[in-house]
């Protein structure tokens, strides 16, 4: 087998949040046609008794720890050095001593890029073919963060969208190919950047449908008479944080006076200080960091996604479309998924709307479950098919 250089930006393991489910299924999938050499940072303490279990799918691993506040702190050089705060937040002596190396004493031409930023420890004298898996176009996450903000934080998400495009488009233009996680996602990179709009494609996410299935067998952790709206997802993340701060304030105060049993469960690691205050409604459970999330979902009356700041694929919608659940989201929650017309899925332009759509579902009876949530995704996001397009595309 051909030997492959992967870099990610996070430990792919355990998958349990976005960017780690992409990662984790690329790796056990790829390993089966590559011989992998894996490097990557941990930024979470919790994530490094993993390492084993990364171990044991690669030929050889380097793992270097990445505190998130110094690391932000060193972020602030890219100001001096004109660049994105990004690149200074993830350069590494350490890791480029790695790459260097393994490239040297493996005679590796093949290297993956999981996130832009790990691009920047492939130089031109390594002399490898890089295929560059964007994920999500992150600059224009940066733009819509933009617009959230006030002040010097506004000025320093659109200089940061600004000069991450142009890194983006860079490391796009020495690229072999440049993968996001949609078509819509890749025809937003291509309009920003149109000189290398051949060389743009995508690989969807998937869904382990085996895993992420109705028949679970596991007990509700609910009370019987709750009518439980829920909430997935890494809760330190802001576009999720938003989401949830937002959906409290402005929709579930409303839907809680006509339906007094209702219940907001927001279910996610590491929940920020915004959405922990949002406990003080109890009618709102903050659980923090669960060892399954799929008990939630599977006894919730509802699935909500309010998200207003979203790039590429959800998988928290995916999953519970997978689990045959109802899903109500926002317009900016279902980008990128095609869901066919007869889906159990309500989309939402703002609150009012949001509000009459999650009423008309919980003033009719539990019916069925939602099996053609279900049957879409099993159809159409299958790991094994979508990470078949990217070992290819590598090989060529």
């Amino acid at each position: 087998m051909d030997n492959l250089l992967f870099l990610a930006h996070r430990i792919p393991y355990p998958p349990n949040k976005g960017d780690k489910i992409r990662s984790y299924h690329f790796l056990s999938h790829l390993v089966a046609e590559f011989t992998v050499y894996l490097g990557t940072f941990i930024d979470d303490p919790h994530d490094w008794q993993y390492t084993p279990m990364v171990d044991a799918l690669c030929a050889e691993t380097c793992y270097q720890g990445l505190q998130p506040l110094p690391a932000k702190i060193k972020s602030l050089q890219g100001l001096v050095t004109g660049e994105a705060l990004s690149l200074p937040y993830y350069r590494n002596a350490a890791m480029q001593a790695w790459v260097d190396a393994v490239i040297k004493s493996h005679a590796i031409k093949k290297v993956l890029i999981f996130s832009s930023v790990m691009a920047m420890y492939i130089r031109p004298e390594h002399g490898v073919e890089m295929v560059v898996d964007l994920v999500d176009v992150d600059s224009d996450k940066w733009r819509q963060y933009a617009e959230k903000k006030h002040g010097v934080a506004r000025w320093i998400y659109r200089r940061e969208a600004r000069y991450l495009l142009a890194y983006e488009r860079r490391i796009a233009a020495v690229a072999k190919a440049c993968l996001l996680v949609s078509e819509q996602e890749a025809a937003l990179f291509k309009a920003l950047a149109p000189e290398v709009a051949e060389k743009v494609g995508f690989v969807n996410n998937g869904v382990d449908t085996g895993y992420f299935a109705p028949q679970h067998g596991a007990v509700s952790p609910y009370q019987a008479d709750a009518q439980v709206l829920v909430f997935t997802g890494a809760m330190d993340y802001w576009a999720n944080v938003d989401a949830v701060v937002w959906f409290a304030e402005q929709v579930f105060p409303r839907l809680q006076a006509r339906y007094p049993q209702v219940v907001f469960y927001i279910v996610g690691s590491k929940p920020s200080k915004a959405v922990l205050e949002l406990a003080n409604n109890p009618a709102i459970i903050v659980t923090g960091r669960v060892d399954d999330v799929r008990p939630y979902v599977a006894y919730a009356r509802l699935a909500v996604a309010p998200l207003r700041i979203a790039r590429g694929i959800q998988n928290k919608v995916l999953e519970a479309m997978a689990m045959a659940k109802v899903v109500v989201a926002s317009h900016a929650a279902m980008e990128g998924i095609p869901y066919p017309s007869d889906a159990e899925v309500a989309v939402s332009e703002d609150a009012g709307q949001m509000l009459a759509q999650l009423s008309g579902y919980l003033q009719v009876p539990v019916t069925a479950p939602a099996l053609v949530n279900r049957e879409f995704v099993v159809a159409h996001f299958s790991w094994q098919q979508n990470v078949h397009k990217l070992a290819a595309l590598i090989q060529e």
